[in-house]
């Protein structure tokens, strides 16, 4: 049966209709509209805000405090807020090192200070020594460290000829450690093999105690987890006079990245970090990623009666300074190094003052201030005068996140 066609509308019920159309679709058309500034609004509220609220100019000096300032809420914090006062120090820039070095290491042996290994770049790493002489204040003498020794991350201490060098990164990025460790012999340029760790290390602390090659913190096979472990090997004249290493008491605190120094016939650990970078999982290159860091101001002490004693902290925590200090009229220097991160945006902040920590009054004090912030320096003393060169320095006054690695060499006469 066929449909029935549909009966025509006269003319005047074709305009109502046509009407009450358009009414519903200009309703329709504003009802999204306002959905949609109200979505909008909610979205970008700081932008709408900042173009509705009128501008205001800071004073001159309040907008010189306040440049640069993280803020949080109410609060601002400046990028140098771990920076602490210090007196200016007088310094001179000397020659400048053949080759930039990250996470080198030194060692004084009277007026030669002999530098090893490092970053060059975080691609790079060096495989060689070179030799700066305080006396007339050159570089010169380089020569190659063996093959199989590690490149960053070492521990290393001297007797006054032979250099023990243990453990350590082998290659660049944040590759695995090697458990090889050796000796130098500093007069006749020879390398020679001493019994490796139990297990490998990362930046160790390391010293010479009472006839014993003592090892102990530093970071595990991953780079972060803080090891506690202590071990030493009887040595002497740059030979081990034992196969295997003998199990010491544990440090109370582990990590890597101390200063480690024997004063008075006593072992001290200064300073330090829990946790550092870790290559990324399943990275052919073993490609370097941050991960959490506690830097720590503790200083122990490993007396006669073999226990460990906490003794007055650093005035600020500081970490990568393995080979920042010396010993000067038996009081510590020690140069740089990093310290907390700063609390809002989370990144690393470098130290740039040279503390004292004098081994009679076991007394902390600030004695002035670096050139510029700069982590693992390696630190020298000669003849009055303190020396540092390498690492990596800051972005700049303003800022002390860390930039450039560098092979400047600075001194200062030091008066204590």
């Amino acid at each position: 049966m066929a449909r029935p066609a549909a009966k025509a509308l006269p003319p005047k019920h074709l305009v109502a209709l046509a009407v009450v159309a358009i009414l519903g679709l200009f309703l329709v058309a504003d009802y999204l509209w306002a959905s949609s500034r109200s979505a909008a609004s909610s979205i970008w509220p700081s932008r709408l805000d900042i173009s509705t609220r009128p501008a205001v100019s800071p004073p001159p000096s309040a907008e010189k405090q306040t440049k640069g300032n993280t803020s949080t809420g109410s609060i601002d914090i400046s990028p140098t807020f771990a920076d602490l006062p210090a007196p200016e120090l007088q310094w001179e820039e000397m020659a400048e090192a053949p080759v930039p070095r990250l996470d080198g290491a030194a060692i004084q042996i009277k007026n030669l200070l002999f530098v090893f290994a490092g970053y060059g770049t975080i691609n790079y790493v060096h495989s060689h020594v070179d030799i700066y002489n305080f006396s007339d204040n050159t570089w010169g003498g380089k020569f190659d460290m063996p093959k199989e020794m590690a490149h960053s991350h070492l521990g290393m201490v001297t007797d006054g000829r032979f250099i023990y060098v243990v453990t350590g990164q082998y290659g660049p990025q944040c590759r695995g450690p090697t458990a090889r460790n050796f000796v130098l012999d500093t007069e006749r340029k020879e390398w020679h093999d001493l019994p490796p760790l139990p297990v490998p290390r990362y930046a160790p602390a390391t010293q010479l105690w009472r006839g014993r090659l003592h090892v102990m913190g530093g970071s595990k096979e991953d780079r972060h987890e803080p090891g506690l472990e202590h071990w030493s090997l009887a040595v002497k004249d740059g030979k081990a006079l034992e196969q295997e290493w003998r199990s010491e008491i544990p440090i109370p605190r582990g990590g890597p990245h101390r200063a480690c120094v024997v004063a008075n016939d006593k072992l001290l650990v200064i300073g330090g970090q829990e946790g550092d970078f870790m290559a990324k999982p399943g990275s052919p290159i073993f490609k370097c990623v941050r991960r959490s860091e506690i830097v720590y101001s503790d200083v122990y002490m490993l007396d006669d009666e073999m226990k460990w004693k906490e003794l007055p902290p650093m005035p600020k925590p500081d970490s990568h300074i393995e080979f920042a200090w010396t010993n000067v009229n038996n009081s510590l220097i020690i140069a740089g190094g990093t310290t907390e991160k700063h609390p809002i945006n989370k990144k690393m902040t470098l130290v740039g003052e040279v503390f004292r920590f004098n081994l009679e009054t076991l007394e902390w004090s600030v004695i002035g201030r670096l050139p510029f912030r700069i982590k693992t320096t390696l630190v020298g003393y000669w003849d009055g005068w303190l020396y540092f060169t390498s690492g990596q320095r800051d972005k700049g006054p303003s800022n002390p996140s860390p930039k450039k690695v560098v092979g400047c060499m600075w001194r200062t006469k030091l008066h204590l």
